[in-house]
């Protein structure tokens, strides 16, 4: 039998033993605590940029640009959550006073407040190393709401996940705040990662990665004695759909802008448009050819790992079993060559091969014959992220049905632009219904991300005392 220290599972039991010892007094910290705690981690992260990005370019390949853009999201998130900690959102309370006399007139003195859940098992995702990794939503989001953060590094950025931990750490540590409240495993393997989820002091898991690995992730958290919350974003194909009367006015430019998203750091985006949904029209016709035109002369560069790149053109081999190429060209450079395919409707609908995430510069057209088979066919994507509507401006009972339909499958519908790019801020929804996650009522993206991690607890007629 393999020794329980060659999986790394001493480490995390270590690793959750100190999170464990940190919880009562994270639970309890004023809001003056825990904001400085976030800014200082920010601060931490600005000051040490340029050898951080250093870093992160050499582990993944996305480019100085790109990384200098992602540390300043995470670092305006991280300040963002500290505001909402100061505005006292994770301690809201809602009391109902004593009422003389029987029910359902009378009532005992009540009030809600929110308690947080304890120590979140974090697994970083390998497409954003900063924003969605050691400092990143998920880990600002929990010690927002009062919750230590046990974070899983992610095997495509060891080096840069171990330098972000040693900064944060250094700052918990000059705060004079417990060492638990963030915590760091590495090179966990898959037996790992489930022992971290089944581990029974865990309270709540945060995951944001593959479709596959999360499924796992999320069976094996539901398969404790006691299961506990999984906050899983699994991937999308995220619909695009471009009706004629957008296309008309300005296919070319749209092509453009298309093409620019579905490549965006090498296609490596939960929210890439993967799947370009057409009705059968001469516009149509000639935006797929304008779109072919952007796409295929576009140089990607390497994607994060080679296991993802191999995985990529697994997929992509999937699709075109079942699709035809709209253009072939061969990788010009490190990274792998754009794909475009094409099929129509009927057969999107009726094959379950051609709605898989080609995780990558890639995407599929499907042409519909009417509005009813539009509908149908957002239908048969289950759920997803996203869903873009271009050209439903007319309130026309066409238009209504479509954007229903979006928002039956999406967390977030969008009536211009593209969906590459999450706006943090109070409004954003990250999450849809599965599988592009497992709790599509929640956001693992904006300042509502925290009220993953409270539950909500009823103390009635309580002495002054526990009410504080």
């Amino acid at each position: 039998m393999t020794d329980h220290q060659d999986l790394g599972l001493g480490a995390i039991d270590q690793a959750v033993s100190k999170a464990v010892a940190a919880a009562d007094f994270w639970a309890d910290a004023t809001p003056n605590v825990r904001a400085t705690l976030l800014r200082g981690l920010a601060d931490a992260l600005e000051l040490h940029q340029v050898e951080l990005v250093a870093i992160a370019d050499r582990e993944s390949g996305l480019g100085v640009g790109r990384l200098n853009g992602e540390v300043a999201r995470t670092a305006f998130q991280l300040r963002g959550f500290a505001s909402e900690v100061e505005a006292g959102v994770p301690y809201r309370r809602v009391e109902d006073e004593a009422v003389a006399g029987p029910p359902p007139a009378g009532r005992p003195h009540l009030m809600r407040v929110q308690r947080p859940l304890g120590p979140v098992a974090m697994f970083s995702a390998s497409n954003f190393p900063f924003a969605f990794s050691v400092l990143g939503g998920d880990t600002a989001s929990a010690l927002a709401a009062g919750c230590p953060v046990v974070v899983k590094a992610h095997s495509g950025h060891p080096e840069l996940s171990r330098a972000v931990y040693e900064l944060a750490a250094a700052v918990v540590r000059a705060q004079g705040l417990p060492e638990g409240l963030l915590t760091l495993v590495e090179s966990v393997s898959r037996a790992g990662g489930t022992y971290l989820v089944q581990h029974p002091r865990i309270a709540t898991v945060a995951f944001t990665g593959s479709y596959q690995g999360g499924k796992a992730l999320w069976q094996a958290t539901n398969e404790r004695p006691r299961p506990v919350p999984f906050f899983g974003e699994l991937g999308s194909i995220n619909p695009l759909v471009a009706l004629p009367a957008a296309l008309e006015k300005d296919s070319e430019g749209l092509a453009k802008t298309l093409a620019a998203s579905i490549t965006l750091g090498c296609g490596q985006f939960c929210t890439s448009p993967g799947l370009i949904v057409l009705l059968a029209s001469p516009y149509s016709e000639r935006f797929v050819t304008q779109l072919a035109e952007a796409i295929a002369p576009i140089a990607t560069h390497r994607m994060l790992t080679p296991g993802m790149h191999k995985g990529f053109e697994a997929a992509v081999a999937g699709v075109a079993d079942h699709a035809t190429p709209v253009f072939d060209k061969a990788a010009d450079t490190s990274g792998p060559a754009p794909r475009l395919f094409a099929t129509d409707a009927a057969s999107f609908i009726a094959n379950p091969h051609l709605r898989e995430e080609m995780f990558g510069p890639a995407a599929l057209v499907v042409t519909a014959q009417s509005n009813e088979q539009l509908v149908e066919l957002l239908e048969a994507v289950g759920g997803t992220l996203t869903t873009t509507l271009w050209g439903v401006d007319d309130a026309s009972e066409a238009n209504r049905q479509l954007v229903r339909a979006a928002e039956r499958i999406s967390g977030r519908v969008l009536f211009a632009g593209v969906p590459t790019g999450v706006a943090v801020c109070h409004a954003q929804q990250h999450g849809g219904p599965w599988p592009s996650s497992t709790a599509p009522q929640t956001t693992s993206v904006g300042y509502a991300a925290l009220e993953r991690f409270l539950r909500p607890v009823a103390l009635q007629d309580a002495p002054t005392w526990v009410l504080g």
